[in-house]
């Protein structure tokens, strides 16, 4: 029977031989190998792979699912919080292959993030720790992709995702954190690629050639070294290149933190997801009749949107145009009588704070509000 101590063996065991980093581009390499030391490694692969698969077929229990539900419901309205490298390149989608001396928010502060949050009548809170251009705003051990490059932020001897964490959880924040999975985002909302570049579809350099191992090791670092998630938040779920392994990574999460809720975006069934997620300003423009939840709905759901009226999920130069605080907080009450909640999209600056503008736009729409969030 699968558990979580032979899941953590077995990731020690593969991790110390390599076998999830065959190729040549990973940090660790593999060294000389004895006939022993590829039969363990051969026997320890196949006991997780199978240990795996069975996780994968079985189903979350529904008691423990409408458990999360219910709670997921109770919090009726949060923050987006997009910060990453596209905070200091101007563009919604990041490369990887951005100069990390450019990230450096020299005022960062996510007390005030979550003072801001709890002050808005939010409840939860997710930020974007590993978007389109692979960077992660953590310090993993699978890859130099991470806050470690940033030298100009704090020496690269930064945590964000730590800050953050406890920066809710002392402002009683319920705790969400977004990852990207793979997915082809070259060509569009500002990542192009230079000649001689290769696509990273999102990920580190080091995830070539095992993308959904590498992906199942960072996933278990952000559930082991933080304390419990309350929210995992996922775009591209059901991607090209690691979508055949979602149910995989989904058993992975609900085996290491079953009470950690699993969000994938613009999902419409309860086996890809605990929540039916809304994602508002796509759906606007490719089926605007499907962009919120039906009148009647019963499912329990979220719908993300933008304090920008231009639907920019990161922070840019120049003016900042925010959509009108009345139509934002008609939205919130009409999400919430249909049993959604409403993640609005607020990202921080290339300081590391949350604008003004925002913050005083947030007290607007919390004054327009009906029911126990005003």
């Amino acid at each position: 029977m699968y558990n979580k101590s032979a899941y953590n063996f077995c990731f020690f065991v593969m991790d110390t031989l390599s076998v999830f980093k065959p190729n040549q581009n990973t940090m660790r390499k593999t060294s000389p190998n004895s006939s022993l030391r590829q039969s363990v490694s051969l026997i320890v692969s196949l006991i997780f792979m199978l240990s795996f698969a069975s996780a994968a077929a079985q189903p979350q229990a529904p008691e423990l699912l409408l458990k999360k539900q219910q709670e997921f419901a109770s919090w009726k309205y949060g923050m987006f919080l997009h910060f990453n490298m596209g905070t200091y390149v101007d563009k919604e989608w990041a490369t990887g292959y951005e100069d990390p001396m450019l990230f450096n928010p020299a005022k960062l502060d996510c007390r005030q993030w979550a003072k801001t949050i709890k002050s808005a009548g939010m409840n939860y809170a997710v930020l974007t720790v590993k978007h389109t251009g692979g960077w992660c705003l953590w310090d993993s051990k699978y890859t130099t992709h991470d806050i470690t490059a940033f030298k100009n932020f704090r020496n690269g001897k930064a945590d964000i995702v730590s800050e953050y964490v406890d920066a809710c959880r002392k402002a009683k924040v319920k705790v969400g954190l977004y990852y990207c999975l793979p997915g082809d985002f070259s060509g569009s909302f500002g990542n192009s690629l230079k000649s001689g570049q290769k696509d990273l579809h999102g990920l580190p350099a080091e995830a070539e050639g095992d993308f959904e191992g590498f992906i199942e090791k960072q996933i278990a670092e952000l559930l082991t070294n933080y304390g419990p998630i309350d929210l995992l938040w996922f775009d591209q779920y059901s991607n090209k290149y690691t979508g055949q392994y979602w149910l995989q990574l989904k058993a992975l999460i609900q085996k290491l933190q079953p009470n950690c809720i699993v969000l994938a975006n613009n999902s419409d069934n309860y086996l890809n997801s605990d929540i039916i997620g809304y994602e508002y300003p796509y759906r606007m423009q490719v089926n605007p009749e499907k962009a919120v939840p039906p009148v009647e709905n019963k499912d329990i759901s979220e719908l993300c949107d933008c304090i920008d009226a231009g639907g920019r999920w990161f922070w840019h130069t120049g003016e900042i145009k925010l959509q009108e605080a009345g139509k934002i907080a008609d939205m919130i009450n009409l999400c919430n009588s249909r049993n959604t909640n409403y993640l609005l999209d607020v990202p921080p600056g290339g300081d590391g704070l949350i604008d003004d503008l925002y913050v005083k736009h947030l007290m607007e729409i919390k004054s327009k509000l009906t029911g126990n969030l005003k």
